[in-house]
């Protein structure tokens, strides 16, 4: 499919949610850049592995970023370091805000962007995980990302003895 702007390619989610993207925003996951270059795009892209949903977030993550890359490249920045320091400096909020999520759909955004190879997304998504666990205690831990505790009370008292240092409270 050619548009204005180029070819474009078909992704189809798990669920059948259909989108059309430019080949510069489906360049952004190292899947598809890899199935672009192997020209295996023509029939449309079936991704077994990711909902509709996700893959919505996915589009716009793309599509925001190779615009952005693309103004910047258009701007003639001729310092690679520079163009680069600006596009990340452009996208922060978008990133910021496109993975503040609850915490369930965070993670499957995370996994469909493992899936994919979008590396970039994947990368503010898991620092956004980061940055929700810091200064956060076991217990606290367990209870945002509900996560089970498969230790018995002795087993617990002998790890939090063994490894006081870790427990011990910030000041």
């Amino acid at each position: 499919m050619d548009t204005e702007s180029g070819k474009t390619i078909l992704l189809i989610s798990s669920d059948g949610h259909r989108f059309e993207v430019t080949e510069a925003a489906a360049s952004m996951s190292r899947l598809l850049s890899n199935m672009i270059e192997d020209g295996c795009t023509d029939n449309g892209v079936t991704l077994p592995n990711v909902t509709g949903d996700m893959l919505a977030k996915i589009v716009k993550y793309c599509d925001k970023h190779a615009a952005v890359t693309s103004e910047l490249a258009a701007a003639g920045f001729s310092d690679a370091a520079a163009r680069e320091e600006s596009r990340v400096e452009k996208l922060k909020e978008f990133d910021a805000e496109l993975v503040s999520l609850d915490v369930p759909t965070l993670f499957r955004l995370i996994m469909a962007a493992d899936f994919m190879d979008v590396k970039g997304l994947l990368d503010a998504a898991c620092q956004h995980v980061a940055d929700m666990a810091k200064d956060m205690t076991v217990e606290q831990m367990r209870e945002t990302f509900n996560i089970e505790n498969d230790l018995t009370r002795e087993e617990e008292a002998a790890i939090r003895r063994e490894n006081a240092w870790a427990f011990a409270t910030r000041r």
